[in-house]
């Protein structure tokens, strides 16, 4: 399946934003972890993929928010990191 027709069955129509994203889960996610709490932050500053925060990629931030985002669960949670880890080169 391409990942602009469905993400683990969730369809995609677009690509969203990271800093999209980061809202979403500032929505859902009460309280964010703490070891998870700056990369949120750095996500909401970011609009794509490709982008640097700093020295870092935005990629890297993403991979960093998902090895500390194991405690948020639910549907939101699963759809949104599937979201992703589709949008991080392998």
């Amino acid at each position: 399946m391409d990942q602009q027709q469905a993400v683990n069955g969730f369809p995609l129509t677009q690509t969203r934003s990271l800093s999209t994203i980061a809202m979403e889960i500032r929505r859902d996610w009460k309280p964010v972890n703490y070891a998870a709490e700056p990369y949120l932050v750095a996500m909401a500053r970011l609009g794509g993929i490709k982008d640097q925060f700093g020295e870092d990629s935005a990629a890297s931030i993403v991979r960093y928010f998902l090895g500390n985002a194991r405690s948020w669960r639910g549907e939101v949670a699963k759809r949104i990191k599937a979201e992703l880890k589709a949008m991080v080169p392998a």
